[in-house]
């Protein structure tokens, strides 16, 4: 099987691996239809490398597939069902997933160094997606209408963690958002904030291929920050109050999304990056009595991206802007680290 394998920062390589075999009795075998490239992946790849991974892996955890064979415990899936993948599923039975904390799962995390505290995700620092087939724990596939795209079905994973996460802010119709960010990112959450009824959605973007996109996607205003400046604009737009949420899709502009908000504004934090420090003024955070919400992973959401993505509710299909075979991921990944895309998904060959 042709795959892509991470060699060390900076580098990958393209392959032949054996295909695999099922070994234990829940586990499934999909062929892979299609992996997305996070943002994640660039900070990877990154130098000096903004987020670690394990040497030697098949990469990319943003995937989904069709079922080719399953193990003789599994009985909820067959062969030819369309498959979505949470490639870093919890346990489902310490305590901290008993007690509704999945994304706290104490068997999910990493202890060993250079990668303590670390989630184990497929594609990481375990063999993912990047490839033609793959074996997964059933538990961690989510069937999906059979005529749904594959590029499409890619986008499960980020939608997971965008939709489960801006439920934390609770936007009624009529409320205000500011995105900072336009990447896959901030693109699905500027559709989740329009779907959730915002009636003003700000965006902060400076690469104009992504504000044009921003704005087919739900933005009533696109703001280049290297001749705006998005607090003002903020304000501007809100008669002086500030936005109802902002949510923050870089990593490094914390501050930036507390100023946007109004007084018991609601500040969720989704930009990821493992060296970024961002410089808080409490004060601000005190006197307006800001909320500040953190994400990482979803939460027992993988069904619902699932019903999401088949219902068409969201134009994901301006969000997924360009394809490429596995034999050309180089190409892929230079375009996605350009900014000139949203999401790019590789086809496996």
């Amino acid at each position: 099987m042709k795959s892509v394998i991470y060699k060390g920062p900076g580098e990958f390589t393209i392959e032949d691996r054996l295909e695999p075999s099922i070994q234990n009795v829940d586990d499934i075998k999909i062929k892979v239809l299609g992996v997305a490239i996070c943002g994640t992946d660039i900070n990877i790849f990154a130098t000096p490398q903004k987020h670690p991974c394990r040497s030697g892996i098949i990469f990319g955890h943003e995937f989904c597939g069709q079922v080719v064979e399953v193990g003789s415990a599994v009985t909820n899936l067959k062969p030819g069902d369309k498959v979505i993948v949470d490639p870093h599923g919890p346990c489902g039975y310490c305590d901290a997933c008993l007690a509704g904390w999945p994304e706290r799962c104490e068997n999910l995390y990493l202890h060993e160094p250079g990668f303590e505290g670390q989630a184990n995700a497929m594609g990481v620092f375990k063999d993912g997606g990047l490839t033609s087939y793959t074996i997964i724990p059933n538990k961690f596939a989510y069937k999906i209408a059979d005529d749904t795209p594959a590029e499409l079905m890619a986008l499960a994973e980020p939608l997971e963690c965008c939709g489960y996460s801006i439920e934390k802010l609770n936007i009624h119709v009529g409320d205000t958002v500011c995105v900072l960010g336009a990447g896959p990112i901030g693109q699905l959450y500027t559709a989740l904030a329009k779907a959730n009824g915002a009636s003003k959605i700000i965006v902060s973007e400076p690469i104009e291929y992504r504000r044009k996109k921003a704005l087919e996607i739900g933005a009533t205003r696109v703001v280049d920050p290297n001749k705006e400046d998005i607090v003002q604009v903020c304000m501007e737009e809100t008669d002086g109050v500030g936005v109802d949420h902002c949510i923050e899709a870089v990593a490094a502009m914390l501050m930036d999304a507390i100023e946007c908000v109004r007084a018991r504004g609601k500040v969720l934090q989704c930009g990821h990056d493992e060296t970024a420090v961002a410089p808080v003024r409490v004060g601000e955070v005190l006197k307006k009595e800001v909320e500040i919400h953190g994400v990482f992973l979803g939460k027992y959401y993988m069904a619902k991206a699932a019903r999401i993505i088949e219902s068409g509710v969201l134009p994901l299909e301006k969000i997924v802007t360009h394809t490429f075979p596995i034999s050309e991921y180089g190409k892929a990944l230079d375009l996605a680290r350009s900014g000139q895309c949203v999401k790019v998904v590789v086809i496996p060959e």
